[in-house]
């Protein structure tokens, strides 16, 4: 069945295309954008049940069932801020798991690629870690990115700047074994 038609159906109370639309696969990426905006799998899942328990209750009033995809990921980048803000000091770790329409590369690979990219998202801030997460992880345009976190076009273009020059900075780094030297607004 076509997404928009179950968006409809969905959106007129329909338990089991609403059950259809997100277990389709939505489900997975929100857990993975969520875990690498959160930093941790518990947390990732917290934000991921309030953003289906959001979705549910506000789908009525979606008024582009085609934006579905881009909606959904709005509340959840909202609900992984929510529960940044209710947890501010507590530490927390990620585990990036691949994609599951990332081509498959030699595996030892895979895991250096990932620490490193794990390492370099755990020295942004929350904001900047989203922009990142939303435009490369979750594909959206920047212009995109920007509404959903609520911020002019600009900001966003240039918070993705900043923060892959301090990932760049970060690894290069380390890979000399130097201190870390981060732009002003990056958290280390």
């Amino acid at each position: 069945m076509d997404q928009r038609l179950l968006v409809e159906r969905a959106g007129e109370g329909d338990h089991d295309a609403f059950s259809e639309l997100v277990l389709g696969g939505p489900i997975a990426r929100l857990d993975a954008a969520a875990r690498l905006i959160l930093r941790d799998h518990e947390l990732a899942r917290d934000a991921v049940q309030e953003t289906l328990v959001h979705a549910w209750r506000d789908l009525p009033g979606l008024r582009d069932p085609d934006k579905f995809n881009a909606w959904i990921h709005r509340i959840l980048i909202r609900s992984c801020f929510e529960i940044l803000r209710r947890r501010r000091r507590r530490v927390i770790e990620v585990e990036l798991t691949p994609s599951a329409d990332v081509p498959v590369r030699d595996p030892g690979s895979e895991i250096v690629d990932r620490d490193q990219v794990e390492r370099a998202l755990r020295r942004l801030d929350p904001g900047w870690r989203a922009v990142v997460v939303a435009h490369y992880f979750l594909g959206l345009p920047l212009p995109e990115v920007a509404a959903m976190l609520g911020i002019p076009l600009g900001t966003a273009k240039s918070r993705l700047h900043r923060s892959l020059s301090a990932m760049r900075v970060g690894l290069q780094a380390e890979a000399r074994s130097e201190p870390l030297e981060l732009p002003q607004g990056h958290t280390a």
